[in-house]
């Protein structure tokens, strides 16, 4: 599992054959013009362009507004690889759940000696808010999403949970638009499972996550930070596509023990409130009182059974990446069974052993911030120059608990649309799962990252990659 291994490529074989799942789309492939797949290609790019489809970069200085990239080509998993990726997911989430809920009330595993104290103690991640309450139908995390990396035919492996506020969900359904929009008939002779139903399916479980106070048709509301927030446009798209409100913190105030919105006929009461705005800035009369995000007195309502948060406050503790080393324990621990989709090596830098094995090998290893997203403060240690090295090095021997440490993977590639034909890139992927009291639903894809750069294994948009559209074939 080092960068040394042979990368498997999900289109090709070896021997330059073309695997089963891709077949009926490489048929097709090979009957176009180049040319006229270039052309397609640019109005793609102009179509997100339009729609408004981009992400913030954050530099030193200064966030920069930029495209996200769109690479036209599919990414295309069996329905035989999708029922395994799914009983696995299902298994994971379940356990995660558990998890949660177990760390708010009688925390049994750590108890039991399997997950040590360490983990929460002075973890900001973990909110002592949330001690000894269970939120409406005992879901914490509505909306997660499982980071997925392969490298070979039947090896996945999952690379990061994703249960705060899990984002891409937009760029999934907005790649499949843009693909069924350019190329109508290649899904005529290719049988994709849809995934346009995502925002009626995300509707439908957060209403039956509806406090049990609720009164006819849950009212759901989508919480955004605002307009200058590098995720606006998928709480914009999300809350239009499920028919629900857009609202701010100064559109929500507290009325008679609800959580209220400003509307034309005055203060109307929310059941469910998808919030995309973090713990921090939730409450300013629990949490940071500088906040203007959030809804003063929302935790109080909040704890009293008069609205659903999803996903429910704390639930950030399942993205630590210090948590996700002892996601195989987490997982028997709580469901009994071995995991089906098992974690990628991690070594535990607060470990001394482990410490001393990272920093003897950090030319080889990728190293994580136990807190880190979206590609930030991250070493990956084959690409890295010598002072990037000691740099981290100096990190790591002062708070080594900061960090994780991992073998460089040699993710599988699928190839991208360039100027001189397809092109092997690496990738990942990350499905959509939707948790509510009696189900759980994952869409049949997910967003697939990949990276635009030859040979490199960074995918995340905030790091040059882009994104492809995913396909599960349907039996």
């Amino acid at each position: 599992m080092t960068g040394a291994a042979e990368t498997f490529d999900e289109m090709f074989d070896p021997a330059g054959e073309v695997r089963s799942g891709y077949a009926d789309y490489c048929v097709w492939y090979d009957e176009q013009e180049v040319e006229l797949l270039r052309r397609k290609h640019k109005e793609a790019e102009a179509s997100f362009r339009r729609t408004g489809i981009t992400f913030n970069v954050y530099g030193e200085h200064d966030a920069e507004e930029r495209l996200i990239p769109f690479d036209m080509v599919p990414r295309i998993i069996t329905a035989r690889e999708w029922r395994r990726l799914t009983r696995g997911i299902e298994q994971r989430v379940s356990a995660l759940n558990a998890f949660i809920h177990d760390l708010y009330h009688r925390q049994e595993i750590t108890r039991s000696g399997r997950l040590p104290q360490r983990l929460l103690t002075g973890n900001e991640a973990w909110l002592a808010n949330m001690v000894g309450f269970t939120p409406p139908g005992g879901v914490y995390t509505h909306i997660v999403g499982i980071d997925l990396v392969r490298t070979g035919p039947d090896d996945f492996f999952v690379l990061e949970d994703n249960a705060r506020t899990p984002s891409g969900v937009s760029y999934m359904l907005e790649n499949r638009e843009t693909m069924m929009a350019m190329f109508p008939e290649l899904f005529t002779r290719v049988p994709v499972a849809t995934v346009s139903d995502y925002p009626r399916r995300l509707a439908r479980s957060l209403a039956a996550c509806a406090p049990k106070m609720t009164a006819g048709k849950p009212t759901i509301a989508v919480l955004t930070p605002g307009i200058y927030n590098s995720a606006y446009y998928e709480h914009a798209f999300l809350a239009d596509q499920m028919g629900a409100e857009l609202v701010e913190g100064c559109d929500l105030r507290v009325v008679n023990g609800r959580v209220a919105m400003r509307t034309t006929m005055g203060y109307e009461p929310i059941d469910v409130l998808y919030r995309r705005v973090d713990d921090e800035f939730l409450d300013p009369l629990t949490f940071n009182p500088d906040s203007v995000l959030g809804v003063p007195g929302i935790m109080d309502v909040y704890r009293s059974g008069g609205i659903t948060i999803a996903n429910a406050p704390g639930t950030g503790i399942a993205d630590d990446k210090a948590i996700y080393s002892f996601m195989p324990e987490i997982v028997e621990f709580y469901t009994g069974e071995k995991p089906l989709l098992p974690n990628v090596e991690t070594h535990r830098c607060a470990d001394p052993e482990s410490l001393k094995y990272v920093l003897d090998n950090l030319e080889e290893l990728v190293v994580k911030e136990v807190h880190g997203s979206g590609g930030y403060g991250m070493l990956i240690g084959p690409t890295a120059s010598k002072k990037e090295i000691r740099h981290f090095r100096h990190k790591l021997e002062s708070k080594p608990e900061n960090y994780i440490a991992q073998p460089t993977l040699a993710l599988s590639t699928c190839p991208i649309f360039t100027n001189k034909g397809l092109s092997p890139r690496h990738l990942d992927l990350r499905p959509f799962v939707l948790v509510s009291p009696d189900n759980v639903e994952i869409v049949p894809g997910g967003l697939t990252r990949v990276a635009l750069k030859k040979g490199s294994l960074v995918v995340n948009s905030s790091q040059g990659g882009g994104t492809k559209d995913t396909w599960v074939l349907k039996d």
